[in-house]
């Protein structure tokens, strides 16, 4: 089979005989033979080896070779790691009596599991290969930690759970997304059949009722339904039981997300003291975070729950969202075959969290491996500000191009009509996305005949080095030439 020209890691079967081969490297590797390649046929069939499992691939795979070597990294488990210990902080609001902690699931998932399961619908665009790694057309790398909630209401092994892993999505370029990040989901159910009398509404009470309460401001201006808005499931929930249902989780996620500011803030208090003493002198009576805390909710919606919640926090004199949760649409665990069940979920970025915690200032800092970056994190008992070690020079450089005027993509590449996610795909793979800070869409240009152009940015900076234009330009210089190839544009000078 010929597999598409942006370039992959693949481990080919033993006996599979290479018949034609170009541009690849590393030829042997753990017991069998591993290819960087940009085009080649054999004459069996081509897997990919995830995990120490093998899996077919065929026109829809996608997933190129950083996104294969990111795979065992699982920042979430690395000892001291900021993620691991915001997944920590979390987890510890979330008490193992009720709760079971997952997070050792395997990221590769069914296309039934990431989407079948949780009602997207078959045209939905996250379905698309521009925004999804597929691993061949019925497998995928989970693109939300949702794509395991399923098998955790199928398997009702605790009365709630958190998940937390990494997950995958083809994504823009900047210091705040990365095409590999990390999640964490929790839910917490409650079921008639079990509960004294079948009275849930009662249950969740007398559980809230045992909650420590705080007294942070909080904005809650909506009912905790809206009929257009933020709809009741009617047919599945009483009022009472969304009104008792709602107010637990509520109470469970401002604990949260309290902590985690309260920590925040402490932190950042006590790298600053002099520079806040020395401002107090002069009479700043506050810094931006010296105020009272303040957190909202706000209605949103997501397909999963209904009535559905973002949860803000006023920070550095701008309201943040940080989270996303609601009451379980029904329908999930009633597919899962535990009807009788009803509760909430919650989801949260652990990057995003750990980015305020830690003030890193660049996502790409997780996926460092320098010691002057994972040396200034221990323990959740000495949390203090990341303190950068260095801040090399950006050079940037644009690119302007001219689409191809059809949607048949001759190369070979990647197929269909120019997508952006594609573009930033084959940049991070072409240059590598350790070196590239920041792409942006400068101008877009469409002529009288319909000829559409486009200028994009490319800003490259280390974290560790100083890169000079010369290498800059060599880069710039093989990114064109990727993109010629593979989307079949026109570069413009």
């Amino acid at each position: 089979m010929e597999l598409p020209s942006l370039s992959r890691l693949i481990r080919l079967s033993q006996n599979t005989k290479l018949i034609k081969r170009s541009e690849w490297r590393n030829p042997k590797q753990a017991g069998g033979i591993i290819c960087r390649c940009r085009r080649w046929q054999t004459t069996g069939p081509a897997v990919l080896c995830l995990n120490n499992v093998e899996y077919p691939t065929d026109a829809w795979t996608n997933v190129p070779a950083s996104i294969l070597d990111a795979i065992p990294r699982r920042l979430h488990l690395e000892p001291s790691h900021p993620i691991l210990l915001t997944r920590q902080l979390i987890e510890s609001h979330f008490p193992s009596t009720k709760y079971a902690h997952h997070n050792t699931l395997s990221p590769i998932v069914t296309v039934a599991q990431n989407f079948d399961s949780l009602g997207f619908p078959v045209d939905h665009p996250g379905r698309s290969r521009t925004d999804t790694y597929y691993v061949n057309a019925d497998t995928v790398l989970r693109t939300h930690t949702s794509a395991h909630q399923a098998d955790m209401f199928r398997k009702d092994a605790s009365e709630g759970y958190t998940i937390s892993a990494d997950v995958y999505r083809r994504d823009a370029i900047d210091r705040n997304h990365n095409p590999v990040f990390h999640q964490m989901e929790g839910a917490r159910m409650w079921d008639r059949w079990k509960v004294l009398g079948g009275d849930v509404a009662k249950a969740v009470r007398e559980e809230l009722d045992q909650m420590p309460k705080h007294h942070v401001i909080v904005e809650d201006a909506n009912p905790t339904v809206h009929p257009q808005r933020n709809p009741l499931q009617e047919k599945h929930h009483s009022m009472e039981e969304v009104e008792v249902i709602a107010a637990h989780l509520k109470r469970t996620l401002e604990g949260v997300i309290l902590d985690i500011f309260s920590k925040a803030r402490a932190a950042r208090e006590t790298n600053d003291r002099k520079t806040k003493e020395k401002e107090k002198n002069s009479g700043l009576e506050e810094t931006p975070n010296s105020g009272p805390l303040k957190i909202r909710w706000v209605e949103t919606y997501f397909p999963f729950t209904s009535p559905s919640w973002e949860l803000e926090v006023f920070w550095e004199n701008k309201w943040l969202e940080l989270l996303g949760c609601g009451i379980v649409q029904q329908r999930l665990p009633i597919a899962a075959g535990v009807p009788s069940q009803l509760g909430w979920a919650f989801g949260i970025g652990l990057e995003r969290v750990a980015m305020l915690l830690f003030s890193v200032p660049d996502i790409r800092l997780f996926w460092s491996r320098d010691d002057r970056f994972l040396s200034q994190f221990s323990t959740l008992d000495n949390i203090r500000p990341f303190v950068p070690y260095s801040k090399y020079p950006a050079c940037s450089k644009d690119v302007s191009f001219w689409l191809r005027s059809t949607s048949t993509n001759p190369s070979g590449g990647i197929g269909g009509d120019f997508h952006e996610n594609d573009f930033m795909e084959i940049v991070r793979e072409t240059v590598g996305g350790q070196l590239v800070e920041d792409v942006k869409l400068l101008d877009e240009y469409k002529t009288q005949s319909g000829r559409r152009s486009l200028c994009y940015r490319v800003t490259y900076r280390s974290l560790e080095r100083t890169l000079t234009n010369q290498e800059v330009n060599v880069m710039q210089g093989r990114l064109e030439r990727q993109l010629k190839s593979s989307l079949g544009i026109e570069i413009r000078r």
